[in-house]
């Protein structure tokens, strides 16, 4: 019975969360994002007390019951090894080996040191939820967007217009890598053997299986009925279950119950306590300490080698695009700082808290938010940052600070998002088609909703842009249709610290008419 129920309730979250991810019609509605706000590190991370209390109190009453039910990453792997154990030939058959504790704790400290000195990429790499958010957004969210337009191309020929056609761009192709690589370990870990990402590679299913080895409810083994016949070992995904030495490692037990259902002496018992005393095991089996270090250096040393990788090419094709716009009379520049989301208060702040889960990404409707390269570094790489090459921030829109369980964009209201500055327009005067070809132009001013362009007179009748970077909020409207390439003539400058804007107030002397905000 506790396994049935600890199954449906876990389908159900998946499913909201998974969906929630992929939802890009809105079918959810936008209070679901409540559902990342209860996982362990952005709780952490945003100083949610009150959830922090209740999922710490959680383990120590009924043990990892996180992580078999609430943790998305923590499911697929059950699901993964589930496919596995009904396609294989033979009945997949686990078994019980000794607990790895110094690569636990090992990858544990350097997660926590390296977030302490100010580089939150490893754990963004690691946190369950965030990788889990990455694998969705950049791996199936595509698949499951080109399925909808295939649907689309279908139903549009009986004139059935269920369907429309959505972009099907991957938002990041370093990110897309890092996800696939992500799965792929993920896929032959849970396949071959379960739960090792859980309790090897994971820090929250460390700190969590600490927590659980004082839990009130535990399963424990009453050896007055256990004959060692071993099946609960071979159910067992944790490989936690010692059945000769009748001992259960409850650190990385994660309370799937798979065992309590196989024992057909009902020896294993959830329960608070029994009157016999568990036994532990009278020999360790020795771990390979040397093998599990050597792993750990050969990864640090691919990780450095895609490190300088990925912060070499960006600089290779930015001097390119310099080139050709040089060649065409235009003048080149560079973004000194990039556009962190409306609301993340500092670039700091927002790197220092952001896990890179994707789900602002995800949620945005004028996909503007893009996950990072080396916009921020080597350690904010993922992280999301603002691009307006496919569209603009809408002036009114505040989902990413909504949804953000990290506190790493605060929510805003709708007033505040209009004088949230994350950035200030500016004006490349050799960049503009008018004052190059002499053309008459004006897209920037005319769709820019705080007025911070407006034209003045130039030559010939024409006008030109003028900029009042007091009271624009970086928008990025004006960047979107600038038509000037391969640089733009206006582009907006990132704020390290974002600020208030002036609210604009329209002048006599102005004599500005804004009709629309022209989108």
């Amino acid at each position: 019975m506790l396994r049935k129920i600890r199954i449906g309730i876990s389908v159900i979250l998946f499913a909201l969360i998974t969906f929630y991810f992929l939802d890009f019609a809105e079918l959810l509605p936008n209070s679901f994002h409540r559902l990342a706000h209860i996982q362990f590190v952005p709780a952490l991370l945003s100083l949610s007390v009150g959830i922090l209390i209740v999922l710490i109190v959680l383990s120590l009453l009924f043990g990892r019951i996180y992580c078999s039910t609430i943790c998305p990453m923590g499911i697929l792997q059950d699901i993964i090894a589930r496919i596995s154990k009904s396609t294989g030939k033979k009945k997949k058959r686990y078994s019980y080996s000794a607990a790895k504790n110094i690569l636990r704790w090992g990858i544990l400290g350097v997660v926590i040191i390296t977030f302490l000195c100010k580089l939150p990429l490893l754990l963004g790499l690691l946190d369950p939820y965030s990788a889990f958010g990455r694998i969705i957004t950049n791996v199936f969210k595509p698949v499951y967007i080109l399925g909808n337009n295939l649907l689309e191309s279908i139903f549009s020929k009986f004139d059935n217009y269920t369907f429309y056609r959505v972009d099907a761009s991957i938002p990041s192709l370093s990110s897309f890598v890092i996800a696939i690589v992500t799965l792929g370990i993920i896929i032959i870990l849970a396949w071959k053997h379960g739960r090792t990402w859980c309790n090897t590679i994971c820090p929250v299913g460390t700190v969590l299986g600490f927590l659980s080895q004082f839990s009130l409810f535990k399963i424990r083994i009453d050896t007055n009925k256990c004959n060692g016949c071993g099946l609960c070992a071979t159910k067992c995904k944790a490989a936690c279950i010692d059945s000769k030495e009748h001992f259960i490692d409850h650190s990385r037990c994660v309370d799937c119950f798979d065992c309590l259902d196989v024992c057909k002496q009902k020896a294993l018992i959830y329960s608070p306590s029994l009157k016999q005393k568990e036994n532990t095991p009278k020999k360790k089996r020795k771990t390979s300490v040397e093998k599990e270090i050597t792993a750990v250096d050969m990864s640090k040393r691919r990780f450095l080698t895609a490190g300088i990788m990925a912060g070499t090419t960006p600089k290779i094709l930015t001097k390119a695009k310099a080139s050709v716009a040089t060649m065409g009379g235009q003048k080149p520049y560079t973004k000194k700082n990039p556009i962190t989301p409306p609301g993340s208060v500092s670039r700091e702040e927002f790197q220092q808290k952001c896990t890179s889960c994707h789900l602002c990404v995800s949620k945005c409707p004028s996909h503007v938010l893009k996950p990072s390269f080396s916009e921020y570094g080597l350690s904010g790489m993922m992280q999301p940052t603002v691009s307006f090459d496919k569209g603009f921030c809408n002036f009114d829109c505040t989902v990413c600070g909504d949804v953000c369980p990290n506190g790493a964009i605060r929510p805003l209201t709708v007033e505040q998002k209009h004088l949230n500055q994350m950035g200030y327009v500016v004006f490349v005067e050799e960049n503009c088609i008018v004052y190059t070809e002499g053309t008459s132009c004006g897209a920037c001013s005319e769709h820019c909703p705080t007025q911070a362009i407006s034209m003045v007179p130039f030559r010939n009748g024409l006008t030109l842009p003028k900029i009042n970077k007091e009271i624009c909020v970086g928008c990025g409207g004006c960047e979107y249709v600038c038509p000037s390439r391969p640089f733009r003539a206006v582009y907006i400058e990132g704020n390290s610290i974002q600020k208030e804007a002036k609210p604009f107030k329209e002048t006599e002397e102005q004599n500005v008419k804004v009709d629309d905000f022209g989108f």
